[in-house]
């Protein structure tokens, strides 16, 4: 298992922080995912064997917010 903390940019809201989460948490191989908005960070456990750092960026990407690694 690894963890990946990731700056997320274009969040909004704390509704910005459970769609991002929810979209990691459907994402096969994440194991947890836990978004917060005040601090406008990302905190995902993920089996490493499964999927990578790019997916998990990309999927963020795709819903419309901007990463940055911390």
């Amino acid at each position: 298992m690894k963890n990946l903390k990731l700056k997320i940019l274009g969040m909004h809201c704390t509704s910005c922080a459970f769609d991002i989460d929810g979209q990691l948490e459907d994402t096969e191989g994440v194991m947890e995912s836990n978004t917060n908005y005040a601090k406008s960070e990302t905190e995902v456990k993920f089996d490493e064997n499964k999927l990578g750092d790019k997916k998990i960026i990309d999927t963020i990407q795709k819903i419309g917010y901007h990463v940055k690694p911390v």
